[in-house]
């Protein structure tokens, strides 16, 4: 059993979790701070852990089970857990299971409205694994069911949206959606010969390495205008500029005629961004404001 658990965290790249969680935790203490005038309480802190594992292991492995014949012919993904056989498909959907009852005890601890808006959440988490198979907006699809965690913290703790919120909401989407489009750039052949849809395939690298520029310009506007609306100060807007030049810096790692660095640009730059500007934001917010 524990050699199956350490197989599946593996598929699911729980390493990963990075990308998300320090959002969330953000979204969290932004909106307790900002609308509520406290700190969020351990305990809500702990739940939103849970609800954000449950949330993310659900997600990824309704994604490896339904995308398993199409990863088993992708040269770059046939050796995964599922197609290369090193798990049963009802092991798969066992864990999903567990997953989805994590989520839901978690949710049934934090503000009510969150259990409400769990059929939304749920819905997101699982339509984006079958978007690639009809639309090239697929990664926006992503990029709006991770942006979740931040909007799902901030809700989780204070139990109403606000106007930072929702740009708070957007700019990772946007942030999200810009990355996985560098990544894709990885299946660009496959996914076209296969008939899958993607920003790659439909308008080739060059093109879609603008438009993931694009986005991240976008996103780069987004860490700026939270300066001003949140109340936050030089501190946050320091670790934001820092976030922004690691943004743009994985723009230069990868070239159209060169993408052996997309691996170290995907997870390296992007899981630096977030635990940066996590951690600033609760520099601002808790050492420099002497909470």
């Amino acid at each position: 059993m524990t050699r199956k658990l350490r197989i599946i965290l593996e598929m699911i790249k729980f390493e990963h979790t990075v990308f998300a969680l320090p959002f969330a935790f953000m979204g969290a203490l932004l909106g307790a701070v900002v609308m509520e005038q406290r700190l969020p309480s351990w305990s809500e802190i702990g739940w939103i852990s849970m609800a954000m594992f449950g949330a993310r292991s659900a997600a990824m492995s309704l994604n490896r089970l339904i995308d398993k014949a199409i990863d088993l012919r992708n040269p770059r993904t046939k050796d995964r857990a599922l197609p290369a056989g090193l798990l049963k498909s009802v092991e798969v959907l066992l864990f999903i299971i567990v997953s989805f009852a994590l989520l839901f005890w978690a949710a049934a601890n934090l503000a009510p409205i969150s259990m409400k808006l769990m059929p939304i959440a749920v819905f997101f988490l699982v339509i984006y694994s079958y978007t690639k198979r009809f639309t090239w907006l697929c990664h926006i699809v992503l990029g709006l069911t991770i942006a979740l965690s931040p909007l799902g913290g901030w809700v989780a703790v204070t139990g109403q949206f606000d106007l930072s919120a929702w740009l708070l909401y957007g700019t990772v989407a946007l942030w999200i959606a810009g990355f996985d489009i560098i990544y894709a750039t990885q299946d660009y052949e496959y996914d076209r010969d296969a008939g899958l849809h993607s920003i790659p395939a439909r308008f080739g690298i060059s093109g879609s390495l603008w438009i993931a520029r694009s986005l991240h310009t976008v996103t780069a506007l987004g860490f700026v205008t939270l300066f001003w609306m949140t109340g936050l100060s030089w501190l946050y807007l320091f670790g934001a500029l820092l976030s922004i030049a690691l943004l743009f810096y994985q723009h230069w790692m990868v070239k159209p005629h060169d993408l052996s660095r997309v691996p170290t640009a995907f997870f390296g730059m992007n899981g630096t961004l977030s635990v940066v500007l996590f951690v600033f934001t609760i520099a601002d917010l808790v050492v420099l404001r002497q909470w």
